[in-house]
């Protein structure tokens, strides 16, 4: 992460930056989210919700830290220091984590010797029998409940990052009177509202379920963006206020999507394969964010750059989500309304 962030700030051409912080960053940062995430459900289980959500508050403080430093400093000593800067600062907080970061060896069943084992023993695994045991896409054949979760977060995923990454876009050329300043700091107001959101649902879902708390907060994302998004974008007459409001609003509704989806995966997980399951749903449901951004950009320029077929787009996206968790959570949990899942 720190090599793609330094690359990062040398580079000067679209390749440079679509391989240092597309490819590297991308790899880097779902090689470090996706065990972090996995080990605590090593740890906890009645409140691994809660658990799970006061960690991934993390991303929502860097979030509103990172935004600000580019925002500020950018300006004052050039984007090459800025993203330096912002290297040594991951430098210091992965090495913290890489000391830290434990998994419980009690909770994870390690299998035996084989024969075969034995003959190989002296053989190196390559990178193929690696991702082999990272990822594993037999149990979505055989575990309608696992397979019904995936499905969900992908589509989940697919919705989340049209908003976090159009808002600013969308702010300048739809607002009136809305200066680019404030625009892209609509990003750092977007992680304001997603520090407590994705704490406060993780509490709540280890009290109500938490599919149950997955289905609400899709629910009111969509209401969010069909209700205050999308009528100042068809009338392109968005002010500051009320793009303010939707950014918190949407930051604090949209932090489950990070936080309480692998809780959900865990749910219908046994422990030891808690690591397993979750990097190959996640691995599965990046397709949706690598293939969502590009199609909403698309949208954009069809539309003249109108932002009005996006947020249509991004909407019936949250409620395809809905139906997904809807779905998934009476296929793996009890088919009662008022159960707690």
């Amino acid at each position: 992460m720190v090599a793609s962030l330094m690359c990062l700030s040398v580079s000067t051409k679209y390749y440079q930056f679509l391989l240092s912080f597309g490819v590297l960053g991308g790899l880097s940062a779902c090689c470090l989210f996706t065990p972090s995430v996995s080990t605590i459900g090593h740890w906890f289980n009645r409140r691994q919700g809660l658990a799970t959500g006061l960690a991934c508050t993390a991303g929502g403080i860097g979030g509103i830290l990172f935004s600000f430093i580019t925002l500020y400093l950018a300006p004052k000593i050039g984007f090459p220091w800025t993203m330096r800067i912002i290297a040594f600062i991951s430098l210091g907080m992965c090495s913290v984590a890489c000391l830290t970061l434990q998994t419980r060896p009690s909770a994870v069943v390690v299998p035996g010797p084989t024969q075969k084992d034995a003959k190989n023993k002296k053989k190196k695994p390559g990178l193929a029998a690696c991702l082999r045991k990272a990822i594993d896409f037999k149990p979505l054949a055989h575990d309608r409940a696992y397979l019904a979760t995936t499905i969900a977060v992908f589509l989940i995923e697919f919705a989340v990052f049209l908003p976090i990454t159009y808002i600013s876009s969308a702010a300048i050329a739809t607002g009136q009177g809305i200066g680019r300043q404030h625009a892209y700091r609509l990003i750092a107001l977007l992680n304001v509202g997603s520090v407590p959101g994705r704490a406060l649902p993780n509490y709540l879902s280890d009290r109500f379920g938490r599919f149950n708390v997955m289905i609400v907060t899709a629910l009111v994302c969509a209401i969010l963006v069909f209700g205050i998004w999308l009528p100042p974008t068809v009338l392109e007459t968005a002010s500051e206020a009320a793009l303010t409001a939707f950014a918190v609003l949407f930051g604090f509704w949209s932090g489950a999507a990070i936080s309480l989806t692998p809780v959900c995966i865990a749910q219908v997980s046994k422990v030891e394969e808690i690591g397993r399951r979750v990097g190959t749903c996640f691995s599965i449901s990046s397709f949706g964010a690598l293939v969502g951004v590009p199609i909403g950009g698309a949208i954009v320029d069809a539309s003249g750059g109108g932002f009005t077929g996006l947020v249509v787009f991004s909407g019936c996206f949250y409620v395809l989500a809905l139906g997904g968790f809807v779905v998934a959570r009476f296929v793996a949990g009890p088919r009662m309304i008022a159960a707690v899942y």
